[in-house]
């Protein structure tokens, strides 16, 4: 479209847009993740890690890691001309939790991002999306210097149901990332189409 006008005198698309959640532990990249692909600039809310902090905050493994998101990252990113995602990146620490439930609010499907250096962390992400019903898959962050283990290693070390995606990605890279998110609208689309065929039979 140029300046307002469709090419070929096609009428002018509307966009569908989706709400996709980011969520996963304290320090995993999910700034990272929103900011590799957002079109716009990601409005971040995030602040400096504090030493009141520190007996809550626990930075194993993210030892360099200076902030904390205290209540949302958000981003946009056009995947094809008529589809849209905004892209909301939850808070990591469990002292934000509270937030999740409002951010939930609309959301087509998430990613809950992990790291393998930290499995740990992402159990409660998963299990807040699988509570509420709420499609979504695991994105295995590839840390530089992270242990690489197979795919199934994580699936059952994280006890996921079959039909949950769990992929590989690097959250710095935007192609990377595009997989990710294409993944998780293909899977909540299925996800949507399958309880409608469950209620209607």
């Amino acid at each position: 479209m140029i300046f307002g006008r469709s090419e070929r005198g096609k009428p002018p698309v509307e966009p569908v847009t989706l709400k996709i959640l980011v969520a996963g532990g304290f320090g995993v990249g999910k700034t990272t993740l929103v900011g590799a692909v957002s079109e716009i600039r990601p409005l971040r809310t995030e602040e400096l890690l504090t030493e009141a902090g520190r007996p809550v905050d626990d930075t194993s493994g993210v030892e360099g890691k200076r902030t904390t998101t205290v209540a949302m990252d958000f981003g946009r990113i056009t995947l094809r001309e008529d589809l849209v995602l905004y892209l909301f990146g939850t808070p990591g620490q469990e002292r934000f939790w509270f937030m999740w439930d409002e951010l939930s609010e609309g959301a087509l499907g998430a990613v809950v991002l992990a790291d393998t250096r930290r499995l740990e962390d992402c159990f409660a992400a998963v299990d807040y999306f699988e509570r509420r019903s709420i499609p979504f898959l695991v994105g295995v962050d590839c840390f530089e210097g992270a242990d690489r283990y197979p795919a199934e290693a994580i699936r059952q070390a994280l006890d996921l149901d079959d039909g949950v995606p769990l992929l590989l990605c690097d959250a710095r890279d935007r192609e990377s990332v595009k997989e990710i998110l294409i993944g998780v609208v293909q899977h909540a689309m299925a996800y949507q189409a399958d309880r409608r065929q469950t209620v209607t039979t």
